[in-house]
């Protein structure tokens, strides 16, 4: 029985030893393989025509056809109109929806910033912008970057807004913040205005295996804590000191566009939900992203802009491993509360 339990034990920690390798492995051909990709393809979808087209679909099937006639008589006479003031009026405010389903790494901002770059060239002022963001957050600077790219919208002096159905937390939430006005789910999850780091080490396990491992550095703390050296307190105190900078610069990185927060008060690295956000200020209303863009769609045309980017077979896979891992990441992470 000792033998067994022995060999379980062994079984255990190597099997944790491979899945970290592979994962190492995973990013590095991941971040290889974003350089070799090729040119993308911008998609424009009129989600406003796509609404009408969905309405008159239902109003068919659901409406006997003297009814039906008369509505298609009614929707003729408007066209005509409308068509009549559109000659003798400046042309309608457009709304530009852009989704972002952020990774760990954020590499979707590759994409985002080609859409709000195609967006500011042909957008006025008297147009607006909608972000769709769901992520539970990521790398710092992945997230900074796509925080920066919709700083751009605001920049251009165009109407920023963020749209929240699921979750929009730690980087999630930076990015969230940035946008003149902000809609959540009811029971979509904001916050997480912190930072972690979480990191396993293999050196006793390398030790009992006669295993050596080397690491030469210069600089002092050139690396702090690793996987498979054996650390240090001094690299432990220098590694929590860069995490507490991180979180300040967070910090002040939110209070400057919502300077109504009491951010040390929410900056706890705590979550709510959307109902309990707007009552923090962290959201500004509580409103689906699909009524926001039903609403905007009766009043002016609301177009889906979306930068796809041509994949390789071997980065489709990448991705494909890549995301497998994010998403074990997020179970692990909404399980423990730190998002």
């Amino acid at each position: 029985m000792e033998f067994l339990y022995e060999y379980g034990l062994f079984l255990a920690k190597a099997i944790t030893f491979v899945i970290v390798i592979l994962a190492i492995v995973t990013i590095v051909i991941s971040a290889s393989s974003k350089q070799k990709h090729g040119k993308g393809e911008l998609k424009i979808t009129n989600l406003t025509d796509q609404l009408e087209s969905l309405t008159h679909e239902l109003k068919h099937e659901l409406m006997d056809k003297k009814q039906f006639k008369a509505y298609e008589k009614s929707l003729k006479s408007d066209k005509k109109n409308k068509d009549k003031t559109t000659k003798n009026e400046e042309l309608k405010p457009k709304t530009f929806v852009v989704n972002f389903k952020g990774s760990i790494d954020a590499n979707e901002v590759s994409s985002l910033r080609e859409e709000i770059t195609a967006i500011l060239a042909v957008a006025t002022k008297a147009d607006e912008v909608i972000v769709n963001v769901e992520s539970g957050g990521g790398m710092v600077h992945g997230y900074g970057l796509a925080s920066s790219q919709l700083d751009r919208v605001r920049q251009a002096g165009i109407h920023l807004s963020v749209c929240v159905d699921k979750v929009a937390a730690s980087g999630g939430y930076m990015m969230a913040c940035v946008a003149n006005k902000v809609y959540a789910a009811p029971f979509a999850i904001i916050g997480s205005i912190g930072v972690v780091a979480q990191i396993p080490n293999f050196n006793r396990l390398l030790k009992k295996h006669d295993i050596d491992y080397e690491q030469h550095t210069a600089g002092d703390f050139k690396r702090t804590l690793t996987l498979f050296g054996e650390n240090t307190d001094e690299g432990r105190v220098k590694f929590q000191k860069e995490l507490e900078e991180t979180h300040v610069l967070f910090k002040e990185f939110v209070g400057k566009y919502r300077p109504e927060l009491s951010v040390e008060k929410i900056a706890t690295g705590e979550h709510w939900y959307g109902q309990q956000a707007i009552d923090l200020g962290l959201v500004d209303e509580i409103l689906t992203s699909d009524d926001v863009i039903m609403n905007l769609a009766k009043q002016r045309d609301v177009y889906k802009v979306q930068y796809q980017i041509k994949k390789k077979l071997s980065d489709k896979f990448a991705h494909g491993v890549s995301l497998s891992i994010n998403a074990l990441f997020n179970r692990l992470a909404e399980k423990n509360h730190s998002i």
